[in-house]
Order: structure tokens, then sequence, then C-alpha cells
């Protein structure tokens, strides 16, 4: 199954498996453009049925890191298009993930030196990567945000919605909105976190309010089959607390997403525990509320992909470090080659050492 082609009303790939967004930090910070190193790394990984990029800002206070190629200009959009070119002319397909931090970041990162946007002004307990000193990059406690005014907070989607229109300028086949992990989308969502009084705080509607918002201005740019939202259910990466109802929280999400025939809903389980117990509820109630494909993220390897597959619950499978250390993953699963080990003192920044010196296999 893993092997099979997919297909929706608007988009095919030649498999089931997907390249997961892997932030690599390796274009110029000052115009966050896509430089040649990025346009070899992802063109190695093109046999993957789907490629979702590393996570794109929609703005300059949306990064959270150095080196991290941004989406709301058209000089970044025509780097991306150098990238998709080299991903499309080796056969494979690929999304862009848009992203905006919100809190998980620092003034150093900003054009304007501007405090860390947030839902609320609580500090994560985080940390990001910024300019040191010496110029070269370092890991930093995260700043304090600023709550983001109403308008302020109306202005994000629009955000969104200008990348993705830049998205579509440089090529990319669909456009997958970050919503997961502890960046400003989760940030919204999470009852903990946001403490508005405005309309989006408060309710569950509410709180998901900014995201629905920003999925409308991205369906807006590209057919909505074409387009993926990222959840991470129980996730506690940066900073976060544990959702207090997730049966109803991702649900709901679920089916919203349905009712606007988004193509993917893309689950990241960072524990890579609750996805693989088949007993668990939490997946088949979404696979109930949503007749989109399902991407299933977190603990996949060579020996468990298929028969996850054959449960019926989700439709592609998303493998992310294992795509670092071996650009032709599916060649090798095919073949039940040995994987490669990657090295993760060298997945931030830095050159082509870890980047595009990982052999495929002979021939």
């Amino acid at each position: 199954m893993l092997f099979d082609k997919f297909s929706n009303a608007s988009v095919s790939f030649a498999n089931r498996l997907v390249m997961a967004p892997m932030t690599r930090c390796r274009a110029d910070h000052c115009d966050a453009v896509p430089n040649s190193m990025m346009v070899e790394y992802y063109r190695q990984r093109a046999s993957a049925g789907m490629i979702v990029s590393e996570g794109v800002p929609v703005s300059d206070r949306g990064r959270g890191y150095i080196h991290t190629a941004a989406l709301w200009n058209e000089a970044q959009a025509a780097g991306w298009k150098k990238v998709n070119d080299a991903v499309h002319a080796a056969g494979g397909k690929i999304f862009a993930q848009i992203w905006h931090v919100g809190r998980i970041s620092h003034s150093a990162l900003h054009e304007d030196r501007s405090a860390p946007a947030g839902v609320s002004a609580l500090i994560a307990n985080s940390k990001t990567f910024i300019p040191g000193p010496d110029g070269k990059p370092q890991f930093s406690p995260c700043e304090a945000p600023v709550e983001l005014t109403t308008a302020q907070a109306e202005a994000i989607a629009g955000e969104f919605g200008n990348s993705a229109r830049m998205a579509k300028l440089a090529g990319f086949d669909g456009v997958e909105i970050h919503g997961a992990n502890g960046y400003l989308l989760d940030q919204f969502r999470c009852p903990f976190l946001n403490q508005r009084k405005d309309k989006y705080g408060g309710s569950l509607e509410n709180r998901y309010r900014l995201l629905l918002e920003a999925v409308d201005a991205v369906a807006a740019v590209y057919d909505p089959a074409c387009v993926s939202v990222r959840q991470s259910p129980y996730g506690l990466a940066n900073d976060m607390q544990a959702d207090p109802d997730p049966l109803d929280t991702y649900v709901y999400i679920a089916k919203e997403l349905d009712r606007r025939k988004i193509g993917f809903l893309h689950l990241n389980d960072q524990t890579a525990s609750w996805l693989h117990d088949a007993n668990h509820p939490l997946l088949p109630a979404l696979r109930k509320a949503y007749q989109g494909a399902i991407i299933a993220c977190g603990g996949f390897h060579a020996g468990n992909c298929e028969d996850f597959l054959k449960r019926g619950q989700a439709d592609l499978i998303g493998i992310g470090k294992l795509f670092i250390s071996n650009p032709d993953l599916v060649e090798r699963l095919k073949r039940g080659a040995e994987l490669a080990a990657f090295d993760q003192k060298t997945f931030y920044a830095g050159g082509e050492q870890g980047y595009l010196d990982y052999p495929k296999l002979a021939a």
C-alpha cells in the first residue's frame, strides 16, 4: 500500500510516503531566499510521493529561527521556484508549509526588532535560534511576547493568504498551514495560553477562529483539495499544555476542514504513541469526522508503515528524520535496504555537511 499511487480531485502522488516538514536553517537570514543548497536538498528527495517543505514564515515577525527561508515576497517566491522546478523535473510534488511562530521567537530575528507576537503575554519556556555576538547562530531563550490586538490578529489571516499567493507564484503544488507544535495558530487553540476576551478567545470556536480564517484565505488561492492543515494532538512541544478535551477539540477542527473540502489533515504524534495504539479513540473519531486524506506522522519506520495503512484510518505516512539521512528513502524501503543513521549535530544551520552529503544506494 505504501507504494501505491494517491490522488484526490486536484493532485496526485507517485506513492503514499510524505517527507514531513523539517526546519534545517540553510537560507541566508537577511533576505530569507532559498539558495542553491536548498534546491539540491529537495531535488535529492523528490521520490517522496509528497514533500512538505520546511516551515516558511509568512511575515518577518513570523520568524522564530535564523536562516529559515520565507515566503512573503516575490524574491523569496523566485528562490522557491528554483526548488520547485528541480523537484518537478525529478518527478516529485511539493507543498509549502506556511508558518507563523508566534511567541517562539526573539526580537533579534525581526528587522524592526519587534518583540514576539503572542496570543497572550505569556513567555514560553522554550528556546529559539538567533544570531550570536559573532554572527554565528546560537540557541537562546524565547523573549516575552506582546499580545496581538484584535486588528493585528485579524491581519494574520491576510498574511497566510499572501503567502499562499507567493506559493502559487513559486509553483508549489499545494500549501500546508502549520497549526501545530506550539506555534501561533496552536497557541490560539490552547485554552491555557489563550487568555483573550475578544472574538479569538474563550470558546473552542473562538480559539480556532484564526486558524480557520487562515484556511479560508489560503483556500481562496488554492483549490481546497490542494490545502493541508497540520495539527499535533497531545503535543507538549514549545511549552504547551495538554488539551483538556482532545476528542472534542480535534474532532471539531476535523469537521470544519471537512465542511470546507480541505484536502489533507496532517496529524503529528510528537510522542509516537497514540497514533500507534489501535485502541486509542482519537484517530477513528477523526477518520469519521473528516473525509479528506489523513497524513499520519510520528514513529514510523520500515517495519510499521504497511500495517498502519491497512488499518484504514490514514491515507499517507509522514516520515521526517529518516529522509535527512536517506535521500532515496522510498527506494530503500522498496528494497528492504539498510537505512543510514542521521547526525543530529548537523540538523540546523551549517553548510553541506549533514545536508547534501548523505549518499544514495549504489545502483
